[in-house]
């Protein structure tokens, strides 16, 4: 079963917060619903992929947690709609402050290691979510590694 970034931050949406293992359950239930199979690695490196994209973030919260990301449009699947009422998975409230720390410290990460190898594209990619970032969450600020990844680019 197919499913893209936004989709998978629109089912996490619809609790909030999900561990990995209750997205995964999450998406085997909706394959389940449309009589479709699923394929487990496939559905690890999306939603690998997704954090990667920063349309899912992963933070720390007791447990690991995935969360709607800063450049996520969350979408719902087609029949995702009855996963909280069939699925014995909690709603909970997102730890907006963790989330965003866990996106500043990677965006930080992701950028230092873009610059020290001259990755253009990805420069650009990052200054985006930098912008992305500031309207998703008021509790963090990244003003630090725009500014890092805008003199990258002018030294070009």
């Amino acid at each position: 079963m197919g499913i893209d970034a936004d989709e998978l931050a629109g089912i996490v949406d619809l609790f909030g917060a999900l561990t990995p293992g209750e997205l995964e359950q999450a998406i085997e239930e909706l394959a389940f619903k449309r009589g479709q199979e699923v394929d487990a690695e496939a559905v690890t490196a999306a939603i690998e992929d997704a954090v990667a994209a920063y349309a899912l973030v992963r933070y720390e919260d007791g447990k690991s947690l995935l969360a709607p990301g800063p450049v996520a449009f969350p979408t719902l699947p087609a029949n995702a709609e009855d996963l909280p009422h069939i699925l014995d998975i909690p709603t909970r409230d997102v730890d907006r402050e963790a989330a965003g720390r866990a996106v500043a410290e990677r965006l930080r990460t992701d950028a230092a290691r873009a610059v020290d190898a001259g990755d253009e594209g990805t420069i650009h990619r990052l200054l985006d979510v930098t912008y992305d970032v500031e309207v998703w969450s008021g509790a963090v600020a990244v003003d630090d590694v725009r500014d890092r990844l805008d003199d990258a680019l002018d030294a070009e």
